[in-house]
This record gives C-alpha cells, structure tokens and sequence, in this order.
C-alpha cells in the first residue's frame, strides 16, 4: 500500500537520490533536461509515493512545454526504487497524476520513453512532433487527456520560457 502526495520542497533531495538510483549517470545530459532548465514543475502534478513506514517508493514530475502555439505536458523523469518495481507503482504514479491534469487545463502530454512500457497507459508515436536532438523520434510518445488534443500537432518541442 503506497500514500501519493504532491512533491513539496522537502521531498527534492530524496526524489533526486531516488533518480540517481533508478538512472545512468549523466541523466542531466539528456535534451529533454534542456527542456526544464529554469522552468517549475508543474504544481500539483508531481507526485511522490511513500509506503507504510513513509519510505519513498517512487516519484514522477511534469513540466510545460510547447510544441508550435500548443501548450503540452513533458512527463519526466517517473522512477520507482528497484526493490519496488513490478508492482504497478509506476503505472499507479502515472494514472494518478494526469487524473489532475485536466482540471488544470491540459489536454495533452508527452514523454520520451519506451513505447512497449507506456502504450498500456494510452501513449502513441508522436510522429509530427520533434524534440531536440539527440532524442530518438521512435521514443517521443503522446496521450491526449481531452480527447484529439494531438490532432493536428507539430513541430519542435520547445521550453515553456522560449
């Protein structure tokens, strides 16, 4: 039995450590770290997941991006520590989560990731939509929270404050 909470400023440090485990070093490297440079998660959608003993378990974050005139989600980094995977916590932080999203008002969201992983979770092969380089085109995946908010879609991925 895992207790969601958002992230507070207090849980930084240990969701941090928890990445570092879950993750190749070097992860900051990655573009789509370029993406959330200088820019806040988005309130309310970061969670973390905490056990019985309050032991974090695994956590995910959002941030703003846009994509042309279009505003979207990036969902990233989702971790769950490994001696707690494979019991559907990740897949829990997800659903959970982006059950706030609309509410807020977004209708879309992104990630890049393994498409065998996230398409049980209604995620798809964003074709049209391209993130900075280096990223992999066959990993940049999307899900629509308001039904055909990817229709018509494209171009860079670009940071909410550019």
């Amino acid at each position: 039995m895992y207790h969601l909470t958002p992230e507070s400023a207090d849980d930084r440090w240990e969701v941090e450590a928890l990445y570092d485990t879950c993750f190749a070093p070097g992860r900051e490297l990655l573009s789509s770290y370029r993406l959330r440079d200088g820019v806040p998660s988005v309130g309310g959608l970061s969670h973390v997941a905490r056990d019985a003993d309050g032991i974090l378990a695994g956590a995910i974050r959002y941030w703003p991006v846009r994509i042309g005139g279009a505003q979207a989600l990036l969902l990233g980094p989702v971790a769950v520590h490994p001696t707690r995977q494979g019991e559907g916590l990740g897949g829990l932080l997800i659903e959970t989560s982006l059950e706030k999203a609309v509410p807020l008002g977004w209708h879309r969201v992104m990630l890049v990731g393994d498409a065998p992983y996230y398409e049980r979770f209604g995620f798809t092969l964003l074709t049209d939509v391209v993130m900075p380089p280096p990223t992999n085109p066959a990993r940049v995946l999307g899900r629509d929270l308001v039904e055909g908010a990817w229709n018509g879609i494209a171009g860079d991925v670009r940071s909410w404050i550019h």
